[in-house]
């Protein structure tokens, strides 16, 4: 008996028809011989309105009261998962993610899976119960409930399918694949048949949302096959797996964009050892991940430090840095949130030359101006101004010529 496990994401379970929709997927899996777990996030836009709710009771809500709050989101659409299988005649049963046996740290509102007991989920499994286990969300040590942070879910399902040993995690959602760019700017793209970790890692943290990063990274690490499909269309979707075919192949595989980005520039800071580690530690311990960093040449001993974060952190990114600033003597601390990043990403990039010359030029002659620049053995990122970004990724999408297979 083949084991599976599936997530499904909020645009899945929107409704209650969706979620009618999913308990049949579910429970044609069943009836096809499989133990069946189902990871749920929360119904459609459920965790952005707690979000908005907490704001107009609190100016800053507690992370731990954060938590309780939008963790309830998840609990409800797999209940109703669970009711809807009911009704089709199957035992099914709804676990949260501490009755899961979902543990983390106490990192509230981005929380690490230190492990997974599975011996509630086996129990119900050899009832012949579906199990419907609510993604985003786990329990420390103190039986405090915790969130994963955003595209949690995703991590839940490749976590659970890792532990239950499952032959592969299947991420169902609204497309159906992974494409060469994001169809809704680019209509011609291209979806993937297979796509290795490596690259799947930097389309997912420069901006493909069908995955999450930490999931993706989580999967390459214990080698779980993810294959993301759709929900409500047949047909292969895409795998995401460690091998890579052999045929020769565009270098380039995919075009990733994110619009949630902000700059922050510190000005005049003194050139010696130690100024970096000061900021970024600060930084670090408020809980802000910070991505491209560039630093100027040193003129008369003083240089600009210039570093991205979400825009979500921005406000409290620039409160940490004036206070080092003046710590440590620096100039003036400037925020911009009115950029976005393209990149491009393929494994084969990082053995042939010309990629970076070729998508600079053609960024150059759409008019599109370059911020910044950082990269990797197989990305290119350009950072330039939000309103260009689908321009950006039309563009290059046809430089690489993405659409041919």
């Amino acid at each position: 008996m083949t084991l599976l496990v599936q997530k499904y994401g909020g645009s899945s379970v929107a409704d209650a028809d969706k979620i009618k929709q999913v308990a049949h997927h579910l429970a044609q899996a069943h009836k096809e011989g499989n133990q069946v777990v189902a990871v749920v996030s929360a119904m459609g836009d459920t965790t952005d309105e707690l979000i908005a709710l907490a704001r107009q009771v609190s100016r800053h809500p507690p992370e731990r009261e954060m938590d309780m709050l939008l963790s309830t989101g998840e609990i409800v659409a797999c209940t109703l998962v669970a009711m809807a299988l009911r009704d089709q005649g199957l035992e099914a049963i709804s676990l949260s993610g501490a009755q899961a046996g979902i543990r983390t740290d106490a990192g509230h509102s981005r929380a690490r899976i230190l492990g997974v007991d599975t011996q509630r989920i086996h129990q119900e499994l050899e009832q012949g119960r579906v199990v419907i286990v609510a993604g985003f969300q786990g329990v420390t040590e103190d039986m405090d409930i915790t969130t994963l942070g955003r595209g949690g879910s995703d991590t839940t399902a490749v976590a659970l399918a890792i532990a239950l040993k499952a032959q592969r995690c299947e991420v169902y959602t609204d497309v159906e694949g992974v494409y060469t760019a994001d169809p809704r700017i680019e209509p011609r793209a291209r979806r993937l048949d297979e796509v290795s970790y490596e690259e799947m890692l930097e389309m997912a943290s420069y901006g493909a949302r069908v995955m999450h990063n930490r999931a993706v990274e989580l999967g390459w690490v214990y080698e779980m096959p993810i294959l993301v499909a759709s929900t409500f269309r047949s047909g292969p979707g895409t795998l995401i797996h460690g091998g890579a075919n052999m045929e020769v192949r565009n270098k380039v595989r995919g075009i990733a964009h994110e619009v949630d980005v902000a700059k922050v520039t510190l000005r005049g800071v003194p050139d010696r050892p130690g100024i970096a580690a000061t900021l970024f530690q600060t930084l670090s311990q408020a809980g802000i991940s910070v991505d491209t960093i560039v630093q100027n040449a040193s003129v008369e001993r003083l240089t600009d430090l210039t570093f991205t974060v979400s825009r979500d952190h921005l406000e409290k990114a620039l409160e940490m840095t004036k206070k080092v600033a003046k710590q440590i003597g620096a100039g003036d601390c400037l925020g911009d949130a009115t950029l976005g990043k393209v990149s491009i990403v393929g494994a084969g990039m990082q053995t042939a030359p010309g990629y970076a010359a070729r998508m600079f030029q053609a960024l150059y002659q759409e008019g599109i101006n370059i911020e910044l620049i950082t990269t990797s053995e197989i990305r290119i990122t350009c950072l330039i101004d939000e309103k260009r970004v689908p321009d950006a990724v039309r563009v290059l999408h046809k430089a690489f010529e993405l659409e041919q297979a």
